[in-house]
């Protein structure tokens, strides 16, 4: 086994191991492109690790920037991380644009700070780096068709951020993480305080319907995204984009409490929209695209 094959099958390993909700969903493409979103996932799972690690703020930036350096480092050739072969290979061979892969790490590098945001379009910004950079990777490995899915894929990274602050609220307030825009919470008359110490009343129900309803509109802006795939990746962003939203809605009958207990699916949703998008039939006959990808890229 060569360092690139093994490399993906410590990411595929990685995958399996950590990507509860995701891996399975993977399973929906061909074994190429697997592969490829395993080495993708895995290099985001590294860079949330060191975000997210128990050292100080300044040594994490520091890690962060060594990690940056080895990712830069490894799409010239040389690789200091196992995971890197796969990574760099996946970028090479689907042509990913290598600056996605760079914001994901200031976005990791934004939660440093400790920082809150003034308005929803610091917000999205943040979302931008956090996951909408993710959503434009994965659309070098699915497939799409033209410039236009861009933008849906951008929205539906919002989406899916809007919706993990919303249901991680609680946990992130208790490590002093406060997402939602200062100004709406002023508007709400809800305070940061308000928020850490678990508070439910009427304002919190209002707020969070407000942001249950912005997040939602994100969804439908972005549902455009999946006649803009190719059959493989059509199935994959439906089965994500259907447990994304199962978990919005699930918050959104809360009226305002997202502190106990956590917003999660149950085993029996995750099978049942895992089966739906599994039986789903491929719509539509190869393409020049899918005739390009298979004469190049590794299977």
């Amino acid at each position: 086994m060569d360092v690139c094959q093994a490399s993906y099958a410590t990411c595929r390993r990685l995958a399996k191991q950590s990507a509860s909700n995701f891996y399975y969903s993977f399973r929906l493409l061909p074994k190429h492109q697997r592969s490829a979103m395993c080495a993708l996932y895995a290099f985001l799972r590294k860079t949330d690790d060191i975000a997210d690690g128990n050292e100080s703020a300044e040594e994490r930036r520091a890690a962060l920037d060594a990690w940056r350096n080895s990712f830069q480092q490894a799409l010239d050739g040389k690789y200091d991380e196992p995971i890197l072969p796969a990574i760099a290979d996946t970028v090479s061979s689907y042509q990913i644009p290598r600056e996605y892969l760079f914001a994901a790490i200031d976005g990791a590098e934004m939660d440093l700070d400790g920082r809150g945001y003034e308005t929803f379009a610091d917000l999205e910004d943040y979302c931008y780096h956090a996951a909408s950079v993710v959503g434009l990777a994965c659309l070098s490995i699915w497939g799409f068709h033209g410039d236009q899915a861009l933008e849906p894929a951008r929205k539906c990274g919002v989406a899916f951020q809007l919706t993990n602050i919303l249901r991680d609220l609680a946990e992130d307030a208790r490590r002093g993480r406060v997402y939602l825009p200062q100004d709406e919470l002023r508007q709400f008359d809800y305070s940061r305080q308000d928020l850490c110490d678990g508070i439910v009343d009427d304002r919190t129900a209002a707020l969070m319907k407000f942001q249950v309803e912005r997040a939602e509109q994100f969804y439908d802006e972005a549902a455009e995204l999946a006649g803009l795939l190719q059959r493989d990746g059509r199935r994959m962003f439906g089965m994500m984009t259907a447990t994304y939203r199962r978990l919005l809605e699930k918050i959104g009958r809360r009226d305002g409490d997202v502190f106990s207990p956590p917003v999660r699916l149950t085993s029996f949703e995750k099978l049942r929209i895992a089966g739906r998008w599994l039986l789903w039939p491929s719509p539509a006959p190869p393409t020049a695209q899918d005739a390009y990808r298979e004469k190049f890229q590794r299977v």
